[in-house]
């Protein structure tokens, strides 16, 4: 079974990233002191929603809107809470095993299960609207545009659904390779493309409405001996800053692509599974060694890279107020000034591992750890 197999390449992932080539083995970077720290996080306001994840490595994550802060557990509970003050607006059960999401589109909150299905509730008091199985679990969050819900299954297809009763309006089907990292990257919706980081290195835009392929391009080609040394997955989450489209290979390419041909406009060498943040003129990306990295948004160069965070389990990059946020493995924030790289701060949010990307809003940066706690913070 492919699950099978997923869970044998993170052991072997694991046990590579743990031994240096002198077998010794990579410990955590240590975290030392920081001098007159430049921002001092505060905690808004905090609350739990459910059971996060329970150690299962999926997609759940935040999603924030004008109206709600949405969140999901592996009980299949869904949540809304209101984004300023952390007030749960309802609460939802829907009897499954939630593995990623939720996603939003237009009325709906979208959620997908370990057991094939994607669910979607009423935005507004979270009552279910429709479920639709798939061929297999959505390990990333469906989305959609209002009209049109788009979902991955673990088996690499696609599905177009509509958005008032789930009805199954387009396929396309891509080869998965033998051995994968568990997870994949989450559709982003542009205007009228949803553009699709696939297991085998290759990113595709499809039409929304009718899932037409527009263009595919290559992110990243297999190499070297064994299957595990041949992994391309782009499992990062994909940035359109409105202009071009970042994608990022575990195979060790990132790369900046135009969006309406899929030209690759530069490509750095860079091992990542994360995600991009936007800072000014910079890409941010954070590799797969916990070393991040600020690229030159027009040519991939390299504006700076941070050593201090090594081996410690980097969540995706935000930017907030002018800064870079990451979290950690041991559930700390690690502040970064993204002109040079420095890091200038330093919180935590409990002890429990922050996978999830961070969700910055207008006022407050929105955290949530694997067992579900959720935390609001801001800057004094």
């Amino acid at each position: 079974m492919k699950t099978s197999r997923v869970l044998l390449v993170l052991l072997l992932a694991a046990a590579a990233a743990a031994c240096s080539s002198k077998g010794k083995v990579r410990e955590p970077a240590k975290l030392t002191s920081i001098e007159a720290p430049a921002v001092k996080p505060q905690t808004a306001w905090s609350h739990s929603a459910g059971n996060g994840s329970k150690g299962e490595f999926g997609g759940l994550r935040l999603a924030l809107e004008a109206d709600a802060l949405f969140a999901a557990d592996t009980a299949g509970r869904v949540y809304a809470f209101e984004p300023k003050t952390g007030k749960r607006l309802w609460e939802a059960s829907t009897q499954s095993r939630v593995i990623s999401g939720p996603g939003v589109s237009g009325d709906l909150v979208l959620v997908g299960t370990l057991d094939a299905e994607v669910i979607a509730l009423s935005r507004a008091d979270g009552k279910e609207k429709w479920r639709r199985s798939v061929s297999s679990e959505v390990m990333s969050a469906p989305v959609g545009n209002g009209d049109v819900v788009v979902a991955r299954s673990g088996d690499g297809r696609v599905y177009g659904l509509t958005a008032t009763r789930g009805d199954r309006v387009w396929l396309q089907d891509r080869s998965v390779p033998n051995l994968t990292l568990r997870g994949m990257s989450t559709p982003l919706v542009a205007g009228n493309r949803v553009y699709i980081g696939f297991d085998n290195g290759r990113l595709a835009a499809l039409k929304l409405s009718d899932g037409t392929p527009e263009w595919e391009q290559v992110v990243a080609v297999p190499s070297g001996r064994t299957e595990l040394e041949r992994l391309t997955d782009v499992d990062a989450s994909l940035l359109d800053n409105g202009k071009d489209l970042f994608a990022a290979s575990f195979g060790g390419e990132v790369a900046c692509l135009d969006g309406d041909t899929g030209q690759v406009l530069w490509r750095r060498s860079i091992k990542s599974y994360t995600g991009f943040a936007e800072a000014g003129d910079f890409v941010v990306v954070t590799d797969e060694a916990g070393v991040v990295w600020a690229l030159d948004a027009r040519t991939g160069a390299a504006a700076w890279k941070q050593e201090a965070l090594l081996n410690r389990r980097l969540s995706p990059p935000v930017s907030y107020k002018g800064w870079v946020v990451l979290g950690d493995f041991e559930g700390y924030l690690h502040w970064l000034d993204p002109k040079d790289g420095k890091i200038v701060g330093r919180s935590r949010e409990g002890s429990d591992p922050i996978r999830a990307a961070l969700v910055s809003g207008d006022d407050l940066l929105y955290v949530m750890n694997s067992t579900g706690r959720i935390a609001a913070v801001h800057l004094k």
